[in-house]
Protein backbone atom coordinates (compact mmCIF):
# COMPACT_ATOMS: atom_id res chain seq x y z
CA UNK A 1 0.00 0.00 0.00
CA UNK A 2 1.20 3.95 -0.68
CA UNK A 3 0.43 6.88 1.02
CA UNK A 4 -0.04 9.93 -0.68
CA UNK A 5 0.04 13.29 1.35
CA UNK A 6 -2.34 15.80 0.16
CA UNK A 7 -2.94 19.35 1.71
CA UNK A 8 -6.24 21.44 1.96
CA UNK A 9 -7.31 24.27 4.01
CA UNK A 10 -9.47 24.49 7.01
CA UNK A 11 -11.60 25.77 5.19
CA UNK A 12 -11.79 22.77 2.65
CA UNK A 13 -11.39 20.40 5.30
CA UNK A 14 -14.61 21.62 7.32
CA UNK A 15 -16.29 22.02 4.02
CA UNK A 16 -16.40 18.05 3.41
CA UNK A 17 -16.93 17.05 6.92
CA UNK A 18 -13.73 15.39 7.71
CA UNK A 19 -13.22 14.18 10.76
CA UNK A 20 -9.89 12.90 11.10
CA UNK A 21 -6.36 13.31 9.55
CA UNK A 22 -6.11 9.93 8.14
CA UNK A 23 -8.35 8.78 5.52
CA UNK A 24 -8.48 5.50 3.12
CA UNK A 25 -9.01 6.36 -0.40
CA UNK A 26 -12.64 4.82 -0.67
CA UNK A 27 -13.31 7.59 2.60
CA UNK A 28 -11.93 10.31 0.45
CA UNK A 29 -13.97 9.59 -2.58
CA UNK A 30 -16.92 9.32 -0.36
CA UNK A 31 -16.57 12.69 0.89
CA UNK A 32 -15.85 14.16 -2.61
CA UNK A 33 -19.14 12.50 -3.87
CA UNK A 34 -21.17 13.47 -1.18
CA UNK A 35 -20.12 17.36 -1.62
CA UNK A 36 -20.41 17.57 -5.60
CA UNK A 37 -24.02 15.85 -5.22
CA UNK A 38 -25.01 17.93 -2.73
CA UNK A 39 -23.82 21.41 -4.73
CA UNK A 40 -25.93 19.03 -7.82
CA UNK A 41 -28.76 19.20 -6.10
CA UNK A 42 -28.63 22.77 -4.43
CA UNK A 43 -28.11 23.69 -8.10
CA UNK A 44 -30.80 21.43 -9.06
CA UNK A 45 -33.21 23.10 -6.57
CA UNK A 46 -31.75 26.77 -7.61
CA UNK A 47 -32.59 26.53 -10.96
CA UNK A 48 -35.88 24.72 -10.51
CA UNK A 49 -36.90 27.76 -8.39
CA UNK A 50 -35.13 30.17 -11.34
CA UNK A 51 -37.89 28.56 -13.85
CA UNK A 52 -40.91 28.18 -11.95
CA UNK A 53 -40.69 24.10 -11.33
CA UNK A 54 -40.54 24.27 -7.43
CA UNK A 55 -44.22 24.70 -7.35
CA UNK A 56 -45.14 22.27 -9.53
CA UNK A 57 -47.06 19.23 -8.52
CA UNK A 58 -46.08 15.20 -9.23
CA UNK A 59 -49.39 15.30 -12.00
CA UNK A 60 -47.69 18.49 -13.59
CA UNK A 61 -44.61 17.39 -13.86
CA UNK A 62 -45.87 13.89 -15.08
CA UNK A 63 -48.07 16.16 -17.87
CA UNK A 64 -45.16 18.23 -19.05
CA UNK A 65 -43.00 15.02 -19.07
CA UNK A 66 -45.77 13.12 -21.48
CA UNK A 67 -46.13 16.02 -23.58
CA UNK A 68 -42.34 16.98 -24.10
CA UNK A 69 -41.79 13.26 -25.16
CA UNK A 70 -44.72 13.58 -27.60
CA UNK A 71 -43.25 16.68 -28.87
CA UNK A 72 -40.05 15.14 -29.25
CA UNK A 73 -41.04 12.06 -31.16
CA UNK A 74 -43.49 13.71 -33.77
CA UNK A 75 -40.26 15.83 -34.30
CA UNK A 76 -37.88 13.00 -34.95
Amino acid sequence: MRTLNISISDLEFSKFGIKKDNLSFSELLDLVSNELTRRALNESVEMAGKYGLSGMTMSEITEEVKASRIDAKNNS
